[in-house]
């Protein structure tokens, strides 16, 4: 069996984000007076990489909610606005949570969602977790196959475009353009092959179905059935439903598990999934290297470690010979 690769800090506990008691008094009035009674508790979620407030919210009556504010000059206010609209408009077979209302009030933009009773899937992978995951974005896919004109109206870029705009980045450091970020030793001998592949990576995910966008293990729930919830659709485009997918199972390959075998079921084109997997592994790794921003502390880690196993699979789908480092 393959080796296990984990991340330095586990993905439920990458967040760094204010308490309830830090949010504007304002903000927790209004609140409280939406929710119809005082706010009791406050559970901060662990996961994710921005500094916003996010928490499940547990008032006097007895009501859960998940809630969300960010200042309205934060663009990741913006991120949440965007997101009520979208979650709004989703398909009832979509598994994630919905939108209560959102308000704005003393310089805060707050989205208010139905609470998730469910936790981070742990790395490694269990199969149980994995396969949940894979089967209610399967669904979801399913569902999203011809976006609602709500969904389309909320925007919804071509994943196409996107790739060719921010996935060019072994291209660059072909060029003399950027230089080359720490990767393992193998890399550098590969920079060619590597930006041919991300420059095939537009043409191979056009599609008219509506993506998640930002796939990955914090972004999945686990309810206490077992079944999975989708979490976060700031970031949805249009295109090929397997690039999703791929996303994904970056670290279920980093867990040890036959990452190709769950990919079979999607019909990838193996030079797409190539092409995918080089391009992510450049866009990360390069992440990684411009260092931990403002965001979270542990983006940095996040970034190297999926960029890592992202080329690592490359590597064994094409029969790379990859030395340590």
């Amino acid at each position: 069996m393959r080796a296990v690769s984990l991340p330095e800090v586990p993905y439920g506990a990458t967040a760094v984000r204010p308490g309830w008691t830090e949010l504007p008094a304002a903000v927790r009035s209004a609140v409280a007076a939406r929710l119809g009674a005082p706010v009791t508790s406050a559970t901060s979620a662990g996961g994710g990489f921005t500094r916003a407030f996010a928490a499940v919210l547990q008032t006097g009556s007895g009501e859960r909610v998940f809630v969300k504010a960010a200042p309205l000059d934060d663009p990741t206010a913006h991120w949440y606005a965007r997101e009520a609209a979208l979650t709004d408009a989703l398909p009832a077979a979509v598994r994630a949570a919905r939108p209560r209302w959102t308000l704005a009030e003393a310089g805060y933009f707050v989205l208010c969602l139905d609470a998730v009773d469910g936790h981070v899937p742990a790395l490694p992978w269990s199969p149980a977790d994995l396969d949940a995951a894979l089967d209610a974005w399967s669904v979801a896919a399913g569902a999203l196959a011809r976006p609602a004109p709500g969904l389309v109206a909320a925007g919804l870029p071509p994943l196409s475009e996107i790739a060719a705009e921010e996935f060019a980045w072994w291209t660059e450091i072909a060029a003399g353009r950027e230089p080359l970020p720490h990767a393992p030793a193998w890399v550098a001998a590969r920079i060619g092959e590597l930006a041919a592949l991300e420059r095939a990576l537009p043409g191979s995910v056009t599609g008219d179905g509506m993506l998640h966008g930002d796939l990955r293990v914090d972004n999945v729930l686990i309810d206490e059935a077992g079944a999975a919830w989708l979490c976060d659709w700031a970031w949805p485009c249009l295109g090929a439903p397997w690039f999703d997918t791929v996303t994904l199972l970056v670290s279920a390959y980093a867990s040890g598990l036959d990452a190709d075998a769950r990919l079979a079921p999607w019909q990838a084109p193996d030079e797409g999934v190539d092409a995918a997997l080089a391009a992510l592994g450049g866009y990360w790794l390069v992440r990684a290297a411009g260092g931990t921003g403002s965001a979270s502390p542990h983006s940095r880690q996040h970034h190297r470690f999926s960029g890592e196993q992202a080329l690592a699979w490359l590597a064994d789908r094409r029969g790379w010979a990859r030395g340590p480092g």
